[in-house]
């Protein structure tokens, strides 16, 4: 998404992910994605280093609203939120817990977005910012899980995500490719 708000162009490889090709391990050793190949020296393979590489390329101001607290929230979301959805979204390969104390764990992270969201329509303001471009995957995996939890416990966080969802920048970049 930060790369086409910046108007960055890009070939896109869209890829099987259990079927990974050996030129993306040429291009990055861990093989996962995304991966954005600048040139032969730099290689980013990091989603929110890529955003970051935006936004530092670019005009698009995602960061200018209290740029620390976004980052941490986005740190934290990516570890701790990150940890406890996909145990919720895999919960038979996670037996420790039940599937609803993985979903418990989840809506922890989510009640406090929720909350923020209450008396603004991003979470750092009016206008959205990287932490919500950053977030935003995770939040919509989540509420995909169990759409009917999602929306009857986080109104304003379903609020956000449809927003989001609806918005011209991610209608833009959602394209299914055949490979």
């Amino acid at each position: 998404m930060a790369l086409f708000e910046a108007e960055i162009s890009i070939e896109l490889r869209e890829i099987l992910l259990k079927d990974r090709p050996k030129a993306l391990y040429k291009i990055s050793s861990k093989g996962t994605v995304p991966v954005l190949q600048i040139n032969s020296e730099t290689i980013i393979d990091e989603s929110l280093d890529i955003m970051i590489w935006v936004i530092n390329k670019s005009k698009i101001n995602w960061l200018e609203h209290e740029k620390t607290k976004q980052l941490e929230m986005i740190r934290v979301n990516d570890t701790d939120f990150k940890y406890w959805l996909d145990r919720y979204k895999y919960s038979d390969r996670y037996p420790n817990k039940t599937h609803e104390e993985y979903q418990k764990k989840c809506g922890e992270f989510l009640s406090s977005y929720n909350s923020i969201l209450k008396s603004k329509i991003y979470l750092f303001g009016e206008q959205y910012q990287l932490v919500d471009i950053a977030l935003f995957p995770f939040i919509r995996q989540c509420a995909h899980i169990n759409s009917n939890w999602f929306e009857n416990n986080f109104k304003n966080l379903n609020t956000w995500l449809n927003k989001i969802k609806l918005s011209s920048l991610f209608l833009s970049i959602m394209n299914k490719y055949n490979i």
